[in-house]
């Protein structure tokens, strides 16, 4: 219930809508770019591949993304140092964003322009490691359902150290009452870890069907939905953090904080 009532004393459904942009148009690129480089831009591999496994879609759907996406060849003259970095830039933007909604969740003055510049920066490339490093610990290579049960386990490790580092990162004196900032991962872990790939195996399927009939677009308009899922995901991160990291916090601390001035220490 206090997670609900901060999500709405924020306003966490619009900010979930602009993370939501921020996501498809800086992440997703990022990761197909990646996917194709990794597989030497083959003819015969196509970059939505990194998603049909992620939401393990099967025949026939899996074949309709697979054409929605094309094949990797065709990014082999985006993967340049300007063609990466256009990406990259963006996620300035998306850190600074994810910094405001911290800030908001956890009722903290927001950092000064260059900090919520620099430190934004860490937060992206600490985002794009994790997803790496996920990516490899369950997808890669085949394994009985048995052991990829244990792979997504372990690979949980990784999404938690990213979401307790994440208020460190991003608000104002993040390190302060460090010793209960795992809960702030925790949180990370139940929903970004956990519940958005899970449900994204039953309700991304449902959501290409109802796309069904429209090619690419389609398969666009369902990606586009899917994000504004993973971003309200993000806000309720962020806010279920805050409320975990106040229960366990010392009360007097809590209160210093969320009432410091903008001027006071970083």
């Amino acid at each position: 219930m206090a997670t609900f009532e901060r999500f709405q004393e924020i306003e966490g459904s619009t900010l979930g809508l602009l993370v939501s942009v921020l996501l498809f148009t800086t992440v997703l690129p990022l990761m197909i770019l990646g996917f194709s480089y990794l597989h030497g831009f083959a003819e015969n591999v196509s970059p939505g591949t990194v998603w049909i496994r992620e939401v393990g879609l099967r025949h026939p759907r899996s074949d309709e993304v697979r054409l929605a996406f094309g094949e990797a060849a065709g990014l082999r003259t985006s993967w340049s140092f300007l063609g990466v970095a256009g990406f990259l830039v963006w996620g300035i933007p998306m850190s600074m964003t994810i910094a405001a909604i911290y800030a908001k969740a956890w009722r903290r003055a927001e950092l000064p322009l260059i900090q919520r510049t620099a430190r934004g920066s860490v937060w992206f490339i600490l985002y794009l490691m994790m997803v790496v490093c996920r990516q490899r610990i369950v997808f890669s290579s085949d394994h009985p359902h048995g052991v990829r049960v244990l792979l997504f386990a372990v690979a949980l490790v990784p999404v938690w150290i990213f979401w307790s580092l994440t208020p460190v990162l991003l608000i104002r004196q993040g390190a302060r009452g460090w010793s209960y900032l795992a809960l702030a991962g925790f949180a990370g872990v139940v929903i970004d870890g956990i519940a958005i790939p899970l449900s994204a195996r039953l309700i991304f399927p449902l959501l290409l069907d109802g796309w069904n009939g429209f090619g690419p677009i389609g398969v666009t308009m369902a990606l586009l939905t899917w994000t504004a899922v993973i971003g309200t995901g993000w806000v309720v991160t962020a806010c279920l953090g805050a409320v975990l990291w106040e229960r366990q916090a010392p009360a007097q601390e809590v209160v210093e904080l969320q009432t410091a001035e903008v001027a006071g220490v970083t």
